[in-house]
């Protein structure tokens, strides 16, 4: 057994994360779904989130996420991520983060990156490899349709389109007319193929889409009528509770991590609560993926992702090593200080 030593201690910025996952949404995606498959094979730990609330700001929301992933990742680590929704109106991102990074052997840790790219990254990620395998038994959706159109919805087009799909039809609704055009504006500026509509409604856009993809901050459901569901559209519910239950029970569901998404008040936990059992889910992303699972064509297919830690750590370590291998760590000397037992 080689000697233990203590490892350097980064900090990698959120330029740094920008740059070395720039056009490589592919790989990003690839890399998602072997992590998917190690978390299947029980070479992950990924205890439940903690939620940091605040009675005096209840739509405010800090969120831990510990986890350690095996395999040729092997790292272990802890997102810290908040949510403050009032950053909106301010001009300045929702959701800001870091990701700390722990060498595997002696619990050190060695890396600080800036995470809500990552975040992202990972989620998008989810969702497009989610997209691909999910439509893979029914005809491959043409007309995509964003409700919410901030952060996470850009970088799910980014990786939609750099994996492959082309939609003949763009939807776009928010509830602020202002946000919308803009997102519009930006798919244009993007060269996103198919015409781009802006729905003033919830139900135009749903009812004009084979593939919705959700990603708002709502905290509760806004989304009741099942009947605008009824083309059997696939739909990825990655805000988690946009949907009242009445639509998460008439439709086929797949989730992430089954223990993990039936909490905190997710669309399905309320059909859980609704129903007082889970028979509503069908199974995992790696149940599809490994052919355990095969979603019926005929109902509308919902993929709930509440987000794994494990992912998190999965592109983090891949940035890190990109980062190290350009030799641009920015490495703080001294950091630890105090390392000799007795002085």
């Amino acid at each position: 057994m080689s000697e233990l030593t203590v490892p350097p201690f980064a900090v990698i910025s959120g330029a740094q994360v920008q740059n070395a996952l720039l056009g490589r949404e592919k790989q990003v995606v690839d890399l998602v779904e072997a992590t998917y498959r190690l978390h299947d094979e029980g070479d992950s730990v990924n205890p439940p989130s903690y939620f940091l609330r605040f009675p005096d700001r209840p739509s405010d929301r800090i969120i831990a996420l510990p986890a350690s992933a095996g395999g040729q990742v092997r790292v272990d680590g802890l997102k810290w991520i908040s949510s403050f929704p009032g950053n909106v109106s301010a001009g300045i991102p929702r959701a800001s983060a870091v990701l700390i990074l722990n060498d595997h052997d002696t619990g050190y840790p060695f890396a600080c990156l800036e995470s809500s790219i990552i975040s992202a990254t990972r989620t998008a990620a989810s969702a497009a490899l989610a997209a691909d395998r999910l439509s893979r038994d029914r005809a491959r959706p043409a007309r995509v349709g964003f409700f919410g159109v901030g952060l996470i919805a850009r970088y799910i087009h980014t990786f939609l389109a750099g994996t492959g799909w082309s939609f003949d039809e763009i939807g776009v609704h928010d509830l602020s007319t202002e946000h919308a055009a803009g997102f519009a504006g930006y798919l244009e500026q993007s060269g996103a193929t198919g015409k781009i509509t802006v729905h003033d409604s919830a139900e135009s856009l749903i009812r004009n889409s084979d593939l919705v993809v959700f990603a708002t901050v709502a905290g509760e459901p806004h989304v009741s009528e099942v009947s605008w569901f009824e083309h059997n559209p696939l739909v990825l519910h990655v805000s988690l509770r946009d949907l009242a239950p009445e639509i998460v029970l008439a439709s086929t569901n797949i989730v992430d991590d089954v223990e993990h998404c039936l909490k905190a008040n997710t669309s399905p936990h309320l059909a859980e609560q609704r129903t007082g059992n889970r028979d509503f889910l069908d199974g995992t992303l790696a149940d599809v993926m490994a052919g355990r699972v095969r979603p019926a064509a005929d109902r509308p297919l919902v993929f709930s992702p509440f987000g794994l830690g494990v992912l998190d750590l999965a592109v983090g370590k891949y940035v890190y090593d990109e980062v190290s291998r350009a030799g641009e760590l920015h490495v703080i000397e001294d950091f630890f200080h105090e390392l000799r037992r007795y002085g």
